[in-house]
């Protein structure tokens, strides 16, 4: 087409040979059309340099096919992992992403929440807040927006995918005590979180089972914060009673752990155990390499998307909860090589 000209979707239906119909069909999805017949009109597009007009299809069919996901420190590395996954598994569907960090704040969680359906999103991933309960889900509940929460779990009537995180703290904890450990730490996310007061729950009920230290001052509040998790092992660690390991409940604190423990000289996990829920997409390059929980990114990322676009088709469809179980990824930093154990 000339420089300067209006390509119509008239043009790639003549260019492809079929009807005006027929590429509308394509482009919007809403009637099965062949595969040889879906390639002729996409040769088309490409052939005319076609762009189609998301805005008046907006108002003729109520949709955007774009989705809101609105999540907390897009700078932890797993929530960086879950944005990919998320903004893959949306692409597939044929949405658009447009991302929000609340920063964990229920109140600039509740005000993203309103701007992202402001932009007429047709449908909302949510990784709730502490307070999301009395701020951003009542107002989505009021709004009927089709809602999915992801990675945390609450008490409410709407679509959920995440880990499972009790059972799988307590067995990082049962295995350090399987090899020898008695006084054992955990770095605990920001508290009030779902997650976080899982995980805690996993460590507390291993530690009472197994008779193991039960001191208070051994559950650190590492806020689901690098900096902080490394200021808070670094006083512990400091102290005459220091632990001889140490769980994290997720990688932005694992980072902080190590930072703390080295610059206390300590080295993992010769002088302190170490294991982390959250794996690192490069923990087997760490030296040691990490044992940690790894939770399926990709899969929570694909089944938080599916069950959104499937409550944009159906709002009356009962709420789904899934629950994912992380994978145990048994290496180098819990030490078990030191007593004579071979990692896998």
């Amino acid at each position: 087409m000339r420089k300067g000209v209006v390509v119509t979707m008239a043009d790639v239906a003549l260019a492809a040979g079929v009807n005006k119909s027929t590429v509308s069909h394509v482009l919007n999805g809403t009637r099965i059309v062949s595969d040889s017949t879906r390639e002729l009109v996409l040769e088309a597009i490409s052939a005319t340099g076609y762009r189609h007009n998301v805005v008046a299809r907006s108002l003729a069919t109520s949709t955007t096919m774009s989705l809101g996901l609105a999540i907390s420190s897009a700078a932890n590395p797993y929530f960086g992992d879950l944005i990919r996954a998320v903004e893959a598994s949306a692409s597939a569907a044929g949405y658009m992403l447009m991302l929000a960090d609340t920063h964990d704040d229920a109140d600039v969680e509740r005000r993203v929440v309103e701007e992202l359906l402001g932009r007429r999103t047709d449908g909302i991933l949510l990784a709730p807040s502490v307070n999301a309960i009395d701020r951003a889900l009542p107002y989505l509940e009021s709004t009927g927006a089709p809602t999915v929460l992801i990675d945390r779990f609450v008490d409410a009537e709407l679509d959920q995918v995440g880990s499972e995180n009790t059972d799988a703290t307590a067995r990082l904890v049962e295995h350090l005590a399987e090899i020898g450990h008695r006084r054992i730490a955990m770095v605990c996310g920001l508290r009030g979180l779902p997650s976080t007061s899982e995980r805690v729950d996993g460590f507390r009920r291993t530690v009472a089972a197994l008779s193991l230290d039960d001191d208070p001052g051994l559950e650190l509040d590492g806020g689901s914060d690098a900096a902080r998790a490394e200021q808070v092992v670094h006083e512990l660690f400091s102290g005459p009673a220091r632990p001889s390991a140490v769980v994290v409940g997720n990688n932005a604190m694992t980072i902080g752990t190590m930072r703390a423990l080295r610059r206390l000289d300590l080295r993992v996990p010769a002088d302190v155990a170490l294991v982390c829920y959250d794996d690192f997409e490069w923990a087997d390059l760490f030296e040691p390499r990490l044992t940690a929980m790894e939770q399926d990114v990709a899969r929570i990322g694909g089944i938080a998307v599916d069950l959104v676009v499937q409550r944009i088709r159906d709002p009356s469809r009962p709420a789904r909860r899934q629950v994912l179980d992380p994978t145990f990824r048994h290496r180098d930093s819990c030490g078990c090589h030191l007593s004579g154990a071979r990692p896998a």
